[in-house]
């Protein structure tokens, strides 16, 4: 179930310049739904990003939609071969990935702007920044010694390749290099798709317009993808009293159990 909510009137100009000037170039957006509920029935859900494009001069423009979910800690193990049988390694553990991803534009990113122009924003899933520290280091997690991952070890990048490969095969991050689309002149659309498993959270998207190869102007959005009803309330307990869910866990085993056998017991 999705409920709407009126869009939030955003305006981000480039730095240096003057939102009082109509002929400065800047950019608009919003969002067709600033909020999502998520209950039991919940699919995914399709969110339309709007915008226009305020610009006085005929020199081409273009647009980068980044969408990032919250970070959360992203735990991978990889398979090794040990005396012909298939075993899995240590645990690594990267402190902090976007649940979720998206990158759409008016065209291919290498296109709009060079290398070192991206990877400075932080924009496109090359140039992702997961949060990794300086140092390898172990941590114990439920009774499993984890080890922390180091952006500068040399198997970073093997590390950091497999996190965006699961994550796009679990369709939460996604580059579509024709995904901004303008229905006018100097208005223009995008669409955002939510998956199923998308987290929940705060989510931060960014509008980038690019002339030149150089980010002219900047728009910043906000959207809320949050449970509801039954669910919201079991996963609130389960994180603000872990031993009282527990325990209720517990027991509902036991009682479920205890009238199965009263059921299916035989004369």
């Amino acid at each position: 179930m999705i409920q709407a909510v009126p869009p939030p009137e955003i305006v981000a100009v480039a730095p240096e310049m003057s939102v009082d000037t109509a002929s400065e170039l800047r950019v608009a957006a919003a969002l067709t739904n600033a909020r999502v509920q998520v209950d039991s029935s919940f699919q995914g859900a399709t969110i339309v990003l709007y915008g226009a494009v305020f610009n006085p001069t005929d020199d081409p423009a273009d647009v980068v939609v980044v969408v990032r979910g919250p970070d959360a800690p992203v735990r991978l193990v990889k398979k090794t071969r040990n005396l012909g049988v298939w075993l899995n390694s240590r645990p690594v553990l990267f402190e902090g990935a976007p649940g979720f991803y998206m990158t759409a534009s008016t065209r291919s990113l290498s296109d709009i702007a060079g290398f070192g122009q991206l990877r400075r924003l932080g924009v496109g899933v090359d140039h992702l920044r997961i949060d990794a520290p300086e140092e390898t280091r172990t941590v114990t997690r439920y009774g499993v010694r984890d080890v922390v991952i180091s952006r500068l070890g040399e198997d970073y990048l093997d590390w950091r390749r497999a996190v965006i490969r699961l994550k796009e095969a679990a369709a939460l991050y996604d580059t579509d290099p024709d995904g901004v689309t303008f229905v006018d002149r100097g208005l223009f659309r995008a669409q955002v798709e939510l998956p199923a498993t998308a987290p929940t959270g705060e989510y931060h998207a960014e509008v980038w317009l690019f002339r030149d190869g150089e980010p002219a102007g900047v728009s910043n959005l906000t959207l809320t993808v949050e449970k509801v009803g039954i669910e919201r309330d079991i996963y609130e307990l389960a994180h603000r009293r872990p031993w009282t869910y527990g325990l209720l866990s517990v027991l509902l085993a036991a009682m479920m159990g205890y009238l199965a056998s009263r059921v299916f017991r035989r004369n």
